[in-house]
């Protein structure tokens, strides 16, 4: 399989994940995307991950959530590449971000309760960082908006070359062609970075209910391939290495004990959105001294 049908082919096989917060706030049906992505990378000490870190993450969870805050996020663990937990939020404008934080800081119960999280957080991280990311109508294929049931995600970045943004444009419009005549239910997102990183990234995100969906997205990549044909696949890789700097991609699962979101989400399913914490252990009773019978 070529690179970008790979990377493509992520698109193909469930809906893209990429607008966190407001989607759980919007009408059944809406098929609007927020326009500002905000993520949040945390990369954790090699001795701190797991359950210490998900312990500093929940004193967040649980101070939005007393202040009963709309803004949403998910939170995600990784399963490639350095250990790290990313977070995602979204809004519909840079002016909505801007009224969300404004709010929190007029909370003086909710910032307090953040302060002490973050302290307490910040001792098990190596370094964290932010990018922000603008959603690429033209680029992206049909979005869908219920993302409850999502289990892990996908994330591919595209470096495109310095001044080659038109014909990365040209090459995602094929692709987005070639997928509407192909595979009548593919469905993705693009987001651009606007902020905190080099310029000419993008990112293709795309949520699975279960692993499952990813060996089929592997089975479904030389259908695609036998459907376009070899000269269009040909044209289609050409376009691609003459914009294209690098490209990468990792996956990450669900982590809801780091996930802020909204009650019908918890409703429909609680055993995932609200897991019981784990039973302490209990100790091993000592043996019973065997009695000897007396001379």
């Amino acid at each position: 399989m070529n690179k970008f049908s790979r990377y493509a082919l992520v698109l193909s096989v469930a809906f893209t994940f990429v607008y966190v917060s407001a989607a759980q706030e919007k009408p059944a049906g809406s098929t609007s995307v927020p326009k500002v992505l905000q993520i949040t990378r945390e990369f954790v000490k090699p001795t701190t991950s797991g359950l210490a870190h998900e312990k500093t993450e929940s004193a967040f969870v649980d101070a939005v959530r007393r202040a009963k805050s709309p803004t949403h996020y998910l939170g995600f663990t990784s399963l490639s590449g350095k250990p790290r937990a990313i977070f995602l939020t979204s809004f519909d404008s840079f002016e909505a971000w801007q009224k969300d934080m404004e709010a929190a800081e007029k909370n003086a119960t909710l910032s307090a309760a953040l302060d002490r999280a973050y302290k307490a957080d910040g001792e098990l991280l190596e370094s964290l960082d932010q990018g922000v990311f603008y959603y690429e109508e033209e680029m992206s294929l049909r979005p869908r908006t219920d993302l409850s049931s999502m289990r892990f995600l996908e994330v591919s970045v595209f470096h495109v070359r310095p001044g080659k943004d038109k014909e990365w444009s040209d090459v995602v419009k094929m692709a987005k062609a070639g997928y509407e005549k192909a595979m009548p239910d593919a469905h993705w997102a693009v987001f651009g970075q606007a902020y905190g990183g080099a310029g000419g990234t993008y990112l293709l995100l795309s949520s699975d209910k279960s692993m499952a969906e990813i060996d089929k997205g592997f089975a479904e990549g030389k259908k695609f391939e036998a459907t376009m044909g070899e000269d269009w696949m040909k044209k289609l890789n050409e376009l691609f290495a003459a914009c294209v700097e690098s490209t990468e991609q990792q996956l990450f699962a669900v982590n809801p004990r780091m996930s802020y979101v909204a009650d019908e989400w918890i409703k429909a399913d609680p055993d995932f959105w609200k897991p019981k914490a784990a039973p302490a252990a209990t100790p091993a009773k000592a043996p019973a001294e065997e009695k000897k019978p007396k001379p």
